[in-house]
């Protein structure tokens, strides 16, 4: 029936003869004709899919530009010049049964694969409104897909080496049986990374925009992307850290999360004191320190608590050793406590505490732990910085010095107070050898 598709077209009578003679024009010509017809369908039809849809559907502008941008409108385009090629080469007159058949079957292996890709994309499609959520950072669902994506290019993969062979995908499946220890192997990655993902969902245990700490990875900084393999962080120095999304199951990583939603950061930092310079204050001193607004009541209290119990000691607290003293390494630990209590820019209802720590050969530390009103990392370190900044400052008004190993100035001035009482000395001094 096809071989005389062109003689029985309105042609003249001259083009018919010369047909007949040539079969092979005729069977190049209706080939081009499919061929034209294929391509002529897929450009009418990408623009009434992508164009007039786009217009009944009333998208936006950004809208229309993301189903764009994702393809799966016009790679569902494709579908329909394959269709032609499948039923047109029916129509080439004097080809062969078996090139009839490769045809068809490379056209129908080609509708699979473009199906499989034109889901892909509105699984990413997806994904991107999905990801415009305000719960999309602490449910994401882009591991999901990519399971989904790999499952849709398995079946399409197998459909289309069914189609190739013009066998039934059902006895190919059949194999699979003796190959499942070769896919698991392969795919034994995928499977893992998919038990962590699910468990890292399920259990909220990390979300975009969360900042991580993983030290044996070199990771510190906030989390990018979460996919079913990896998990992107973006370090504090701009660099970008990927962990295989399993490490998060089987190692260990801070999540300061918990930090940034309570509202307040921790500040844990010590002044270490020089041990020597802890004394007893005397009553000028405690006359000095009463002047300050924070020690004010502090003062009155401890006094009056200091004098009850030196009084009950009767006549042993004629003796120095057995009574109770006010120190000044005591009332400056309790400024440093009021001057917490009264700083604008510390929590007030989260834990403060001014202790000391065990003291070692660089001095006595004196442990300030306390929270900042803001997790801001700049607010916090100035805030940091200015409680620091004051406690330094006005540590001598209490008597006290700040411990630091002697440097190249202190050990020059020594040298030099040492050179000079070698000077100073007497010939006589210097001479009673001889």
């Amino acid at each position: 029936m096809t071989d005389d598709f062109l003689l029985r077209l309105p042609l003249p009578p001259l083009v018919n003869e010369w047909l007949a003679s040539y079969p092979w024009l005729s069977t190049l010509a209706v080939a081009l004709l499919v061929l034209l017809a294929a391509w002529l369908l897929d450009l009418f039809t990408r623009q009434i899919l992508v164009n007039w849809l786009m217009r009944r559907l009333q998208a936006p502008a950004e809208r229309s530009s993301d189903y764009r941008k994702f393809k799966f409108i016009p790679r569902l385009a494709h579908v329909v010049p394959a269709l032609v090629i499948t039923f047109g080469v029916t129509l080439v007159p004097g080809l062969p049964e078996g090139v009839i058949v490769l045809v068809r079957n490379v056209a129908n292996a080609f509708i699979v694969l473009t199906l499989a890709l034109a889901l892909s994309g509105v699984l990413d499609m997806i994904n991107h409104v999905y990801s415009q959520r305000p719960d999309a950072l602490d449910r994401p669902i882009k591991g999901y897909l990519q399971v989904a994506n790999i499952v849709i290019f398995a079946v399409a993969v197998l459909l289309m080496i069914a189609t190739l062979l013009d066998r039934s995908p059902l006895i190919l499946l059949s194999g699979l049986g003796a190959l499942a220890a070769v896919l698991m192997l392969v795919f034994q990655d995928t499977i893992l990374s998919l038990v962590a993902s699910v468990q890292i969902t399920s259990n909220d245990m990390i979300r975009v925009g969360d900042w991580i700490e993983m030290p044996q990875l070199n990771a510190d900084g906030d989390v990018i992307d979460i996919a079913l393999h990896t998990v992107k962080v973006q370090n504090w120095d701009k660099t970008i850290t990927t962990i295989p999304t399993k490490r998060f199951i089987s190692d260990s990583f801070k999540n300061w999360r918990g930090m940034e939603e309570s509202g307040g950061r921790r500040i844990k930092r010590s002044l270490f004191l020089d041990q020597t310079s802890v004394t007893f204050l005397d009553s000028e001193q405690k006359s000095h320190l009463s002047r300050f607004t924070l020690l004010r009541d502090y003062l009155a209290t401890r006094q009056q608590e200091i004098d009850e119990w030196n009084a009950a000691l009767k006549e042993h607290g004629q003796v120095a050793a057995n009574t109770r003293r006010v120190t000044n390494l005591g009332t400056f630990r309790a400024y440093v406590a009021n001057y917490l209590k009264s700083h604008p820019r510390l929590r007030q209802d989260m834990t403060q505490i001014v202790r000391h720590l065990s003291p070692g050969p660089e001095g006595l530390p004196l442990e300030v732990y306390c929270f900042t009103n803001t997790t801001q990392w700049v607010d916090y370190e100035g805030i940091q910085s200015d409680i620091f900044d004051h406690l330094l400052s006005i540590l001598p008004e209490f008597g006290l010095r700040v411990f630091q190993a002697p440097s190249g100035v202190d050990m020059r001035a020594m040298t030099e107070n040492f050179f000079d009482r070698e000077q100073s000395r007497s010939p006589t001094d210097t001479g009673k050898g001889s």
